[in-house]
């Protein structure tokens, strides 16, 4: 098609040569355009040192073949009349696909190539595309704090992080991390060391964090130690984040590993039940039929595993959630009883002040802020 189009082959070779460059500089895959204007995708298949041959999948359309015609052929390369009937011609041969197929297809290429890579080298790539990944989420975050007067250091989003630790939810876990990292990093103006500081706290609360949530106290102290000493090693602006995404998940895998090696299967489970559905209608027979144990032997070892008995443990769970709602929310009681699983009102201001030692509305008035303070 390139011949008939009277286009040489160099064009096309320095084309699929960068976009080989370009796949290895972005993490191992890269979509890209050819002279004439279709569609490749390329994998580099590496050796030990780096690439060594690669894979370009192509040509595709991504437009109807009468606009490709007309605008790429026609006007943007001026293809005489006769060029443009014999290129148009092989043209049928050439599939449409969709912008989304084609990306899925590139995945799919990467994978496949996967096992042909060097390992060490593949795994530098992978690195690549979630520090890639990272960088555009804390980018565009930083993004949106310039659109706004300046902000005060973001606490509920600290408090959403700790959650989505304790709930092993990584994602969102990330999510969070990335926006404390460019408020952070718009914050202190570039202070690479003043943003070392900050980061220093985070990875202490993480690390807290993991510990409540039920990680090993003694590995999870370790390894904060040694992540501690680490930080002051990193001299790359756009290093603390990636390196704190690979800390946290490190803390999140603690957590459950710790929890799957103590606990037996039946007893971890219901305990990841408990902390993500506490404000549901929940008894003991209901769980123990979930593990297929008798409740009287689930009830034992419930109590052997955690210290307490199936009902003080999942109560307090609930009176976690109703603290953290009456410090940081405006909601009404009542709602705030329903909310965290309670039967009425009544019920749960007696099980919380037997808890804390002081009635709901004191304790938000002595550890709410000033807006949750107005909630009644």
């Amino acid at each position: 098609m390139c011949q008939k189009a009277g286009m040489g082959k160099e064009s096309c070779m320095r084309s699929q040569t960068c976009g080989m460059n370009e796949a290895e500089r972005f993490g191992g895959k890269y979509i890209y355009f050819c002279p004439l204007g279709l569609t490749c995708f390329v994998s580099p298949i590496l050796g030990s040192e780096g690439s060594e041959a690669k894979i370009t999948v192509g040509p595709f359309l991504m437009v109807e073949r009468a606009d490709f015609i007309e605008c790429d052929l026609s006007m943007r390369i001026s293809l005489s009349q006769p060029q443009i009937e014999a290129a148009s011609a092989e043209l049928e041969n050439v599939p449409v696909v969709s912008t989304e197929k084609i990306n899925d297809m590139s995945t799919l290429l990467f994978m496949a190539v996967g096992f042909m890579n060097n390992v060490s080298a593949a795994n530098r790539m992978l690195d690549t595309q979630s520090s890639d990944a990272i960088q555009g989420q804390i980018t565009e975050y930083i993004l949106q704090l310039k659109g706004h007067e300046a902000q005060p250091y973001p606490f509920e989003t600290e408090r959403s992080l700790m959650k989505a630790i304790m709930r092993s939810d990584k994602p969102e876990a990330q999510r969070l991390l990335n926006e404390l990292y460019g408020y952070i990093f718009f914050k202190e103006g570039g202070d690479f060391e003043q943003a070392k500081s900050r980061i220093y706290e985070l990875l202490v609360l993480i690390s807290r964090t993991a510990i409540d949530a039920g990680a090993d106290p003694e590995g999870a102290l370790k390894l904060s130690h040694t992540y501690l000493h680490a930080l002051p090693s990193l001299k790359d602006i756009d290093a603390p984040c990636f390196w704190l995404t690979g800390v946290m998940n490190k803390f999140i895998d603690s957590v459950f590993t710790y929890i799957e090696v103590k606990h037996s299967d039946a007893i971890s489970k219901t305990i990841l039940y408990l902390r993500t559905h506490c404000e549901e209608k929940i008894t003991l027979e209901q769980m123990a039929a979930s593990t297929y144990l008798s409740p009287a032997y689930f009830s034992r070892i419930f109590k052997q595993e955690t210290g307490e008995a199936f009902s003080c443990y999942l109560s307090n769970l609930r009176i976690e959630k109703a603290k953290e709602m009456l410090a940081h929310s405006a909601v009404r009681l009542t709602d705030i009883s329903i909310a965290c699983g309670f039967s009425d009102q009544s019920y749960f201001t007696k099980v919380f002040k037997k808890a804390t030692g002081m009635l709901p509305l004191k304790y938000r008035e002595t550890k709410g802020s000033t807006t949750a303070a107005k909630g009644t």
